[in-house]
Parts: C-alpha cells; structure tokens; sequence
C-alpha cells in the first residue's frame, strides 16, 4: 500500500508564551491508501485539532501534512479549499444537511461545486444513495428521515465524488444503537471496497471496529496498533 497522509514533527499551538496550548505536541503520524483507522480520545485530548488537520481545515504551528505527496501544510485558504473538494469527504456528527433540499439535492451539492454536470450530478447521487440503501428515500427532505438515515444520506454526500480520504467525526454521535450499527457497516464496507476511511471518536466501542487504533492524549499519539479483533467482527457480521 502507498502512503496517503503523512505528519511530519506537526505541533499546533495556542496562545503561544506563557499560557500557551500545545493541542498537538509533536505528531508523526502515516496513514496509507485503502485503511480504516480510528483516532480516539477524551475531549481536550488533541483529537479533534488533528481531525482538522487532516480535513485540511486548519494548519499547523510547525510541521508538516503531506496528501497525496503534496505538502498542504502551508497552502493559502483557497487551495484548502480545493483540497477539501477534490480529495476529502467529510462526515460529521450533525449530519450538516440542508434541511430544504431532498436526498438527492443534498448528494448533489458538493458536486455542483467541483463543476460536475447535471446529467452526471444525478448518476452519482443516485449511485451513491443507493450504496447506503436508500433508494428507496431519494426525493426525501431531512424531516422526513431518521436519524440514521440522514447520516447516511451524509456519507452518500461525503462518497459520491470519489474522494480519496472519507474522514468521519464522531459519525454516530447522535444516534441510537441500531443506526450505530448500520452506519459501522456501511464504514466498514467501504473500507473493504478499497476506501481510506478515517473515525474520530471519543467512543472505545466505536474504535474497536477499525482495522487500526491510534490513540491521542495531551496531544500525543500514545499508542498505534493494529485491530485484531477486526476480522472477527467482519466474520459475525457475515454469520448475521
């Protein structure tokens, strides 16, 4: 496998003298093409800095975040920008849908942006939506879905254009055990179909189901390991 990301000595600082934050102290950090890993941490513990890091919606106080090979560590706002669009689909806790536009008008907007044509636009909502299962809720507004719905209509949004990282915050922060579950799955089965998918999460139970674990406390990746009850939960879920 070919690296995707890479961290190099990446350190973010807040109220830099004598109050200063070190909310990342030092990251190395290698994540390669076609892996499903976990970030996981307390609240305060750097995890969602590094998040914003990798999604490119912040940069470091020193170091450096090469993507792709590409050093995007000290781009201007606009090629962030770029960045974000071409190689990044995000999955938030919130869900972040506009509550006026159906399944489809959500999947459909990031797309807009990049420039895609309408007639293409539609095919990969619609092949999107129906990865996620929800051909059958296509010309459904917000309101008139679950929870676990709309998070899926969230990672149809974040998978349609083909993006090479799909980075998950929290994904399943606000929903209940069932809708966990389904939404682990369709994570898990995009990993299996070749996709990086990276988890940001505070939940240990939520981490166990990555393929790798990385660990951040006070801004420092404390451990990195890989999962080897992963390809049991694979097979259980089979036996299902």
């Amino acid at each position: 496998m070919e690296k995707l990301i890479e961290i190099r000595d990446m350190c973010k600082i807040y109220n830099p003298g004598e109050n200063e934050v070190r909310a990342l102290d030092h990251v190395n950090l290698d994540v390669y093409e076609g892996e499903l890993v976990a970030i996981i941490g307390h609240s305060g513990s750097g995890k969602s800095t590094l998040m914003n890091m990798l999604g490119c919606l912040d940069v470091p106080t020193s170091g450096q975040y090469f993507l792709h090979g590409m050093d995007v560590s000290c781009l201007t706002d606009n090629d962030l920008s770029e960045i974000r669009n071409r190689e990044i689909g995000f999955i938030f806790q919130g869900f972040n849908l506009i509550s006026n536009l159906t399944a489809v008008g959500n999947v459909e907007l990031p797309l807009i942006y990049r420039g895609v044509g309408r007639a293409e636009r539609e095919r990969l909502a619609h092949e999107s939506l129906c990865m996620v299962g929800l051909e059958k809720r296509m010309n459904h507004k917000p309101s008139e879905m679950s929870g676990g719905q709309q998070q899926r209509v969230a990672i149809a949004r974040a998978i349609a254009a083909r993006p090479p990282v799909i980075l998950a915050d929290e994904p399943t922060g606000n929903l209940d055990s069932s809708s966990t579950k389904e939404i682990m799955g369709i994570l898990r089965k995009l990993h299996s179909e070749g996709r990086t998918v990276v988890i940001i999460t505070h939940d240990d139970d939520i981490a166990r189901q990555a393929k790798r674990i990385i660990r951040i406390m006070d801004g420092k990746i404390v451990e990195d390991y890989e999962n080897e009850e992963y390809e049991e939960i694979k097979e259980r879920e089979k036996d299902v």
